[in-house]
């Protein structure tokens, strides 16, 4: 639950139990402000504080208190110990691809044999084929592993099981309604009925590890945990913030695990690809928005726009000239990648400002030639520009008459609900609350728009859409020091619900007029009432609103900021990013 924060806009600051915040403060020793922020986490004992403040490997969850790990675990020992070939069956993105190098890796290991397939985006389409699976059948496969796929493959796993083969499902989506799971010999997912597993948003490599994990420690406990599963947490590091699960419970500390580890990257793979995003880790150590802007794009690269079995050959190869050979592709594609959305984007909103879409609380667009590999980071890009849920759909000439979708939502409005509402459209779908993947007839189009238009208006008002500001507690300026940002850093790594900190300060005063920089982004120098010191702010895409706002040296504001540090030698030192200002006169 959270509350307006300052009339007029909408800023909004969690509802919280003043008393449950002093009670941490005072049983942690932390500050008032950062008790605040632990509790809005869901943190409310000092042991808990201790967890979250300090993540240790020893605090990493046991993987058999997921639902189906012993029966699993037991089957793939069976595979390794008798000489059977196993399959890999995953996914073309981020998350697909390097679950499978991880259970790849740690059955090969153990001494297994192992092949995998990971479906062509276009060709093939998300999920597990029938056709694949009797191929490996008539190859002389027994055993096939899905990785961040199946939840929902009912006919796959009906295939697998005529054909003989033992299916164990790994994955993260959302069961079917009703919690109806597919034919298999086991089923790991943390959302699955009965399961007790204390993180439900593990991301599909996240499920993958655990049941490496599993597997290597029943092989000898004391190397897995102090070589070889270290070393794996840096992958799916990368995977975990690419995949935007919450960065809390056991996902916070495998990214802050998983970060620090990638201080010394030793797979060639690993670094080839940052040697061309530019990201020294050796100077730094890397940040979640490092994985989510410059490594997670290029490794997507493969999957959105050509063949994403390159990025498992990067991730496992030793030969380090086939790596950079590979990383270089990567490069290429990411750029011909971000060549074609911005193309497809312009097309979309030169569309989106037409009436009707004006009208609707839902977006539904779509158009001929679009490339299905970007169709869901132009959604986001919709929901991002509009503040409404937004579902992108693609035509081909290889298959006139179906679409393939792709959907991104706002907070508060279930996307996978709204498509399970008139899911008899679709021959396929899946996703969670917040992004969804689907392909439909073409003719059924025209229908969905028509049922998520009216589905979205009789549950989102119109105050319900745009893009609030979400907030986290009050910091007047005066009380900005090193020791409070020191602390605020201890809550790193932050992203996807564990957010970084956005600040209000009331009424502050600009101590002089704003100083423009490229005609886009803006300084200001604002009063802090400390002995007529002054503290910068910056904004970044602020100028042409702070000119409409006609504020100058005296006008009053609102501010809603997030603390940063300049790096610099000559002028380094605090600084304010600006997240929301609200003009209050001069």
């Amino acid at each position: 639950m959270s509350t307006p924060a300052v009339a007029g806009t909408r800023w909004f600051l969690p509802d919280l139990d003043p008393n449950k915040a002093a009670a941490l403060a005072r049983e942690a020793g932390l500050p008032q402000l950062v008790a605040e922020l632990l509790v809005a986490r869901g943190i409310h004992s000092a042991a808990e504080a201790e967890a979250f403040l300090h993540p240790k490997f020893d605090d990493l969850l046991d993987p058999y208190s997921m639902l189906g790990m012993a029966t699993a675990v037991g089957r793939i020992q069976q595979a390794i110990a008798s000489g059977e070939t196993i399959l890999i069956y995953g996914d073309y993105d981020v998350d697909g691809t390097t679950a499978v190098v991880l259970l790849k890796t740690a059955i090969e290991m153990l001494g297994g044999e192992v092949r995998f397939h990971v479906p062509h985006r276009l060709r093939e389409g998300y999920g597990m084929q029938a056709n694949i699976l009797d191929e490996a059948a008539r190859d002389g496969v027994r055993l096939v592993i899905s990785v961040d796929t199946g939840i929902r493959a009912f006919a796959a796993a009906d295939a697998a099981e005529a054909l003989g083969l033992d299916l164990i499902v790994t994955d993260h989506h959302l069961p079917e309604a009703g919690e109806a799971l597919p034919k298999a010999l086991a089923v790991l997912n943390p959302n699955q009925q009965a399961c007790n597993y204390a993180c439900k948003h593990l991301c599909g490599a996240g499920v993958a590890f655990k049941l490496s994990q599993a597997l290597l420690e029943a092989n000898d406990r004391e190397r897995a945990r102090s070589k070889i599963l270290p070393s794996f947490l840096k992958l799916l590091a990368i995977a975990t913030v690419a995949d935007a699960v919450p960065l809390l419970e056991e996902n916070r500390l495998i990214t802050a695990l998983g970060l620090e580890e990638l201080r010394r990257p030793v797979n060639a793979g690993l670094r080839a690809l940052m040697a061309v995003a530019q990201l020294d880790p050796t100077r730094r150590r890397l940040t979640p928005v490092d994985v989510a802007f410059r490594l997670a794009p290029r490794i997507n690269a493969a999957g959105r726009m050509d063949v994403a079995g390159d990025v498992i050959e990067l991730f496992t190869t030793r030969d380090a000239a086939r790596a950079t050979e590979i990383a270089t592709k990567l490069e290429r594609l990411n750029q011909e990648r971000r060549d074609t959305e911005a193309a497809m984007l312009d097309e979309i909103l030169s569309r989106i400002d037409e009436e009707a879409f004006q009208q609707a609380r839902c977006i539904v667009i779509d158009g001929y030639g679009w490339h299905r590999g970007i169709i869901g980071i132009l959604a986001s890009r919709i929901v991002d520009r509009t503040g409404k849920p937004a579902l992108v759909i693609a035509y081909d000439e290889e298959h006139p008459d179906t679409a393939h979708g792709s959907g991104r939502s706002i907070h508060g409005f279930h996307l996978l609900d709204a498509i399970e509402s008139c899911r008899e459209l679709f021959t396929r779908f899946g996703g969670h609350s917040h992004a969804v993947g689907f392909s439909l007839p073409k003719a059924n189009v025209a229908a969905l728009r028509a049922h998520l238009v009216s589905y979205a208006s009789a549950r989102l008002r119109e105050e319900d859409l745009g893009n609030p500001l979400d907030c986290h507690a009050m910091l007047p300026l005066e009380r900005v020091n090193p020791a409070i940002h020191a602390w605020i850093k201890r809550l790193e790594p932050m992203g996807m619900g564990n957010a970084e900190p956005v600040f209000i300060a009331s009424d502050v005063r600009l101590a002089a007029d704003p100083r423009y920089m490229k005609e886009k982004h803006v300084r200001l120098q604002l009063a802090t009432g400390e002995h007529k010191g002054t503290i910068a702010a910056l904004g970044w895409h602020w100028a042409e609103r702070v000119q409409a706002m006609q504020l100058g040296e005296g006008s009053r504001i609102h501010l809603a900021y997030k603390l940063r540090e300049n790096e610099h030698p000559e002028f380094g030192g605090l600084e304010l990013e600006i997240a929301g200002i609200a003009s209050i006169g001069g």
